[in-house]
């Protein structure tokens, strides 16, 4: 539940989702709807409505679209204490869709807002005070995001902080694969727990199944392995000296009709984070995390489904 001060800072990018009115590839699309996105964004969004409001720790431009962001996320209850204000354009992330409510991204994202993340605005006093930073791979793709990013959890490690990492795969978003596998290699050795998607799994290229991939994943640095995989559910993997003790856990989600998956991801990792403050054992932290994840899927954008804690409590009891 929510404390006084936050005990989970989460930094990265806001952005827009242009999002098709209907299904289909992007040429074909003539109208779209725009909504807040980014999962840094969605991630605090979602803790902020399952009654865990984080610190947002986000650089928004001031044109209109940054404007639109600004206020989306006030609304939400964000403090703005480390949201910073700067005159380069917002990211536009086109959005479109296939069977399944599956969606591939087309980016216009040229030394915008969130490229220029500026995490120095973050004192030691509040790393001292908050237990998590989450961090997205999103922001290692772009100078001199990356290096902030790095430094944030550099700082917050030395806070005693313990660090979730997402890397969100977006190969488009980088000039060269071997400099992605570089860089998340990189954040690897600093994470402490890692969250992972199915996209994710897949464009690492490994011919190996998913809990093989996740064991390798212990190996580069994290402690705790969280592998979403869609309709599917959720898995998990830990090391024998984390919070956790060693082991291997799955939840099989939950059968809900998908309108738009665009979020799920980051819904999920913001019920894990919420289950972990609370220290909910691995098994209950997945079936709330899947559950968390399949409510946000029910309407079109990232944002606009995530749900409270009550809609959360309804679907889990309705199993």
């Amino acid at each position: 539940m929510t404390n006084s001060e936050p005990s989970v800072l989460v930094a990265g990018e806001a952005l827009i989702d242009f999002i098709p009115d209907h299904p289909g590839a992007l040429s074909h699309v003539e109208t779209f709807d725009r909504r807040a996105g980014g999962a840094p964004a969605n991630v605090a969004v979602g803790l902020a409505r399952l009654e865990e409001t984080p610190w947002l720790c986000s650089t928004i431009s001031t044109d209109p679209f940054g404007e639109f962001l600004a206020e989306r996320l006030a609304s939400e209850g964000l403090p703005e204490r480390f949201i910073t204000r700067v005159e380069n354009s917002t990211t536009l992330a086109f959005v479109s869709h296939g069977e399944n409510a599956d969606r591939e991204f087309s980016f216009h994202r040229q030394r915008t807002a969130d490229t220029v993340l500026q995490t120095d605005v973050v004192d030691t006093a509040t790393l001292s005070a908050v237990d998590w930073v989450v961090v997205g791979g999103v922001t290692l793709s772009s100078e001199p995001a990356r290096s902030a990013t790095f430094k944030l959890v550099e700082r917050a490690r030395a806070a005693d902080c313990r660090i979730v990492f997402d890397p969100n795969t977006r190969p488009e978003l980088w000039t060269d694969t071997d400099d992605m596998t570089l860089t998340f290699d990189q954040m690897l050795e600093q994470t402490d727990v890692l969250k992972m998607t199915r996209e994710d799994f897949e464009a690492t290229a490994f011919n190996t199944t998913n809990e093989d991939f996740a064991e390798r994943l212990l190996q580069k640095g994290p402690e705790i392995v969280l592998l979403t995989e869609g309709q599917a559910g959720a898995r998990a993997i830990a090391e024998s000296d984390s919070p956790w003790g060693g082991g291997k856990w799955q939840h099989p989600g939950y059968e809900i009709d998908a309108v738009d998956t665009t979020g799920a991801g980051d819904a999920f990792l913001a019920g894990a984070i919420t289950a972990f403050v609370e220290n909910r054992s691995p098994s209950k932290l997945l079936a709330f995390a899947n559950a968390v994840a399949a409510l946000a899927t029910t309407e079109g954008g990232a944002m606009t489904a995530l749900p409270d804690r009550d809609a959360v409590n309804d679907l889990m009891e309705g199993r």
